[in-house]
């Protein structure tokens, strides 16, 4: 070892020019021979110019004080010297304050809620509804026309839809109350989720879900996927071929989602809906259409068994729940 031919040499020649002579730098060899912690530091003597206990303990009170309880010791240091006072440096203000730990931040600032995760299930059309509003870009620049839809989440059915000019509580209000007398919905049965827009989270619409004996649930903040079903449909919508870079004019808006609704409700197969169209399922003709498509699938297994190489073919199957943030358990039994 180089350390060892080192400690020979070092009675010889001394310590660092057996260090020249083997490559070894000093302080590797003195680190060896005393390593970290090996004797107690030694305590700081105290310097001649501290301040005495009742100096510190004016100046901890002072920054408890209530006036200066949300400063940070240089508001504080500061605004003593301009009533011409001086008790301590800026940094023996930190000082005193870490002997305690009481260095973190001292402002008195707004603390958010923390807000709940939203976990919704729904097993039936008009159990569940959630809506958005989105921008669809008019023939200038900054002009735009608010899309709003409302949205059945077990069978992805549009229940109700408007353009218009700006976003409007009052135009929400409206469209809430006229889809749940179009769909016939009852007092304390159906749920209504939403993000926390202006016009979402506004009084005339808690007012009214409150008298019609809806309840109303809201995303988190910033968390898009709280509210995924809204963000899919518009998805959908945006991606369309014939969707307009700019809409000529909000006439031209609502004659093109007119079109686009009618197509989404009764000609779009979904996904996520055992790919049968979403007014299929909302007006319960679901099980119909998959018993025909089942006893199809029957008939091309008959006539040429050997195509099918996993065996009797059968239709997607509608799914009998749908969450919105399912709990750990339900997505682990999926």
């Amino acid at each position: 070892m180089i350390e060892q031919a080192v400690e020979e040499l070092t009675p010889v020649v001394g310590t660092r020019p057996a260090c020249r002579a083997l490559g070894v730098a000093p302080a590797t060899i003195y680190r060896r021979r005393r390593p970290p912690g090996a004797r107690p530091a030694k305590p700081r003597p105290k310097p001649a110019r501290a301040l005495s206990a009742d100096e510190r303990e004016e100046v901890r009170a002072t920054l408890h004080s209530e006036r200066f309880v949300d400063c940070s010791p240089a508001q504080v240091w500061a605004t003593l010297l301009d009533e011409g006072r001086y008790l301590a440096s800026e940094r023996t203000m930190y000082r005193v304050l870490a002997e305690r730990g009481e260095t973190r931040e001292r402002r008195d600032q707004l603390e958010h809620p923390a807000y709940a995760k939203p976990e919704l299930l729904a097993t039936r059309p008009n159990e569940l509804w959630s809506w958005d509003i989105t921008k669809l870009i008019g023939p200038a620049k900054w002009t735009y026309y608010y899309l709003y839809v409302l949205l059945d989440i077990f069978s992805r059915y549009v229940v109700g839809w408007t353009i218009q000019y700006r976003e409007s509580a009052q135009v929400a209000q409206q469209l809430i109350a006229q889809a749940i007398a179009q769909q016939g919905v009852t007092p304390d049965e159906l749920t209504i989720h939403a993000d926390r827009g202006s016009s979402i989270t506004s009084k005339p619409v808690a007012f009214l879900l409150a008298d019609l004996g809806v309840t109303k649930t809201h995303s988190r903040p910033y968390t898009s996927t709280d509210n995924p079903y809204s963000e899919a449909q518009f998805r959908t919508l945006k991606y369309r071929p014939d969707f307009p870079d700019r809409f000529d004019s909000i006439l031209h808006s609502r004659t093109w989602c007119r079109d686009f609704f009618g197509w989404y409700n009764h000609e779009h197969r979904h996904s996520g809906i055992g790919l049968l169209s979403p007014a299929t399922v909302h007006y319960g003709r679901a099980e119909h259409v998959l018993e025909q498509r089942a006893s199809v699938l029957a008939a091309a297994y008959e006539a040429n068994p050997e195509r099918f190489v996993r065996g009797r073919p059968q239709p997607p199957k509608l799914p009998a729940s749908v969450w919105i943030n399912p709990p750990k358990s339900e997505e682990a039994a999926h």
